[in-house]
């Protein structure tokens, strides 16, 4: 790809001093984490082009650590003098002492799980305005009751080095597109919303090799119309079905965040203290994974300079690993797991995910439905939230039917799902065989906003919670 150089244009003389000032109080660790970002985005509405959006920004983050203690400034000046001033700043959280200094600077090479030729960023405007005018115009006319229709495109590149103070420099290109269609559709006084939205670490091959505008323009509105014909969703205790993909994001939210280490570290998780617990049923086995290629959530070495990996934490029910930054993997004395992230080199690092997945099982998702009395099936989800201290959560199906005596009938509204991480788990009676990652649309929020992935196969889980509006 072209654009931005990625050396920054600091010379290594530069990189060792400014480490050393960040160590000089102390810090037993120092990095920096330098940034150059483009984002665009584009939104039309009613055909029309209402806003058009470039930003450019650059930086560098300097943190050091001592313990759990962390020191972290930012400047957005590369000159010597600002570095020296921000990693000054950044010492001072470690002051126990004089400290040591960098090692060696060798620039260390992994493998790209996003190869991408040309970057979104990179397209003419005019082909970027003509994608969201065919997703815009396949929405519209899809159905005289479609009343509104808004296209959203964004992309971005960031280019990132870090440079650590036991002396790896690492370098990367982080492409991202997103692409999203909103519908209204309205009908004697029934008016819902249909989304369809997806991308990834990818160019404009996202539109030719995994979904067209015109798919996301009649999914959206193919949505929105089911919705109108939905009926209210009984209340009370169900058996619940997760379709394949999106739903994953169930998983994300009421079990993947309670492992975050950081929450295991402070003991405000669920599960806390409980490596090698039976903390779910055998069929359930969940993974953390950058190195999915191409996938929103994946990156080819974390925000510390971890290379990335595939890390299982939980396998056939039992609780094996949590996810790690550099200061939770200090704190436990296990490797980190290439999980810390941050938004921005305005923001230090955090434990958070990259795709988070339950693994594939050896059900037939159709006997799956077959065998299924009276429950809820579920397709697609707007979010969620999940007390990390309990397990607890509240979700909101956006698209969801129900399943009688083993088939799909009415579609359903005015819902959510009520229940508890390690409690949910515990029920998965069936996995099916059919595993899918979610379309890139998701991002997390966790103090700071990062990228992330799910997937998951269709699922079974004996009872949850149904909040409707009828008893049945």
């Amino acid at each position: 790809m072209s654009g931005f150089s990625g050396d920054f244009g600091v010379p290594e003389e530069d990189f060792r001093r400014v480490i050393s000032a960040a160590l000089s109080r102390g810090a037993s660790w120092g990095e920096l984490y330098f940034e150059h970002s483009v984002d665009n985005r584009i939104t039309m509405e009613e055909g029309i082009v209402k806003e058009g959006i470039k930003s450019i920004s650059m930086g560098v983050g300097i943190r050091a650590v001592k313990g759990e203690g962390t020191g972290y400034a930012y400047t957005e000046d590369l000159s010597i003098g600002k570095m020296m001033q921000a990693a000054r700043t950044a010492a001072a959280i470690a002051d126990s002492g004089p400290g040591s200094g960098p090692a060696a600077i060798r620039e260390s090479r992994c493998e790209d799980h996003y190869p991408v030729t040309s970057a979104t960023t990179e397209e003419p405007l005019g082909n970027k305005v003509a994608w969201i005018g065919e997703a815009g115009e396949a929405a519209r006319l899809s159905d005289p009751a479609i009343t509104k229709v808004t296209v959203t495109l964004a992309d971005s590149i960031r280019d990132i080095q870090i440079v650590t103070s036991d002396g790896r420099l690492l370098r990367d290109r982080r492409p991202m597109t997103s692409f999203s269609v909103s519908v209204v559709a309205e009908r004697n006084g029934n008016r819902q919303i249909g989304v369809s939205s997806g991308g990834g670490r990818m160019g404009p091959e996202y539109f030719t090799e995994i979904k067209t505008p015109r798919r996301h323009g009649m999914e959206a509105a193919r949505q929105a119309l089911l919705l109108l014909e939905a009926i209210d969703a009984p209340a009370g205790p169900m058996e619940l079905i997760l379709a394949p993909a999106e739903s994953g994001i169930l998983l994300h939210e009421s079990v993947g965040h309670p492992l975050e280490a950081d929450f295991i570290r402070k003991k405000t998780s669920a599960y806390t203290d409980r490596l090698g617990d039976l903390v779910a049923s055998e069929l359930v086995t969940v993974i953390d994974d950058g190195t999915v290629r191409f996938d929103r959530g994946a990156i080819n070495f974390d925000d510390e300079g971890t290379i990335s990996s595939s890390n299982v934490l939980i396998e056939k029910g039992v609780l094996k690993a949590y996810m790690h930054d550099r200061i939770s993997a200090d704190f436990f004395g296990v490797p980190p797991t290439g999980n810390g992230r941050r938004e921005s080199y305005k923001h230090p690092p955090l434990p958070r995910m990259t795709v988070t997945y339950l693994a594939n099982g050896d059900s037939d998702p159709e006997e799956i439905l077959k065998s299924t009395k009276k429950g809820i099936y579920c397709k697609s989800f707007r979010g969620g939230q999940v007390d990390i201290s309990n397990g607890d959560f509240v979700f909101v199906p956006i698209e969801a039917y129900m399943v009688e005596n083993g088939r799909i009938t009415a579609p359903v509204k005015n819902l959510s799902l009520i229940g508890n991480g390690p409690d949910v788990l515990s029920r998965v009676t069936a996995v099916g065989n059919d595993f899918t990652f979610s379309d890139g649309r998701w991002t997390c929020g966790k103090g700071q906003q990062v990228p992330v992935g799910v997937g998951l196969p269709t699922i079974r889980i004996s009872e949850i919670t149904v909040g409707g509006s009828e008893m049945r």
